[in-house]
């Protein structure tokens, strides 16, 4: 675990150095989902998945698997939605029956792909979502009265201060963004609409 974290610094380390001329043709939508699914693979990781592979594509169907991997004896196909702000719908809510149909096609693909020597049967599989929420950092607001900030009720939308019901991550996406990452894991998602 340590040495994810490790190599997770090194990454982190290694991007701040790279050209920034590389990065200025990204617009900055792009840029926030691949750093959600590097924070994610990390996340994973730390979870105790053994990942294998990382944006599947074939040129026989379109779209991609963000990340496959093993959850003990559970080959998992992960969606990543990377969201800066719980403002608009929530992330997984972005996986739309589209999106879930050419995944399905990107599946069954993979799956037949398997080496039959290894696996004679299909392996139990299954599809999660992780959604990762870079919170930007915003100022306090008084409640009703009194002089501080108060934590929400609903802890599902609350800021820094409250988030209780979630996991963080160590790391820092940029300068403006608060305590890091927060991920939410949903396991075993239905891909039929």
């Amino acid at each position: 675990m340590a040495s994810a974290r490790l190599i997770q610094a090194i990454l982190r380390g290694l991007d701040r150095l790279a050209p920034k001329s590389a990065h200025t043709n990204i617009p900055p939508h792009l840029m926030t989902g691949r750093r959600g699914e590097e924070d994610a693979y990390f996340y994973l990781r730390r979870k105790g998945y053994v990942i294998i592979a990382r944006n599947f594509r074939t040129a026989r169907h379109r779209g991609e698997i963000d990340l496959i991997g093993w959850d003990k004896d559970v080959l998992c196909f992960v969606e990543v939605k990377t969201r800066t702000s719980h403002d608009v719908k929530p992330a997984q809510a972005a996986v739309d029956r589209k999106k879930r149909r050419d995944l399905r096609v990107m599946i069954r693909f993979y799956l037949r792909t398997l080496p039959r020597k290894q696996f004679h049967a299909l392996p139990q599989w299954r599809f999660d979502i992780v959604t990762v929420y870079y919170e930007s950092e915003v100022p306090p607001k008084p409640t009703s009265g009194l002089d501080g900030p108060s934590c929400p009720v609903d802890h599902q939308n609350a800021g820094p201060p409250c988030r209780t019901e979630r996991d963080k991550g160590g790391a820092t996406a940029t300068p403006s963004i608060v305590g890091g990452p927060t991920f939410e894991l949903f396991q075993n998602v239905a891909l039929s609409s």
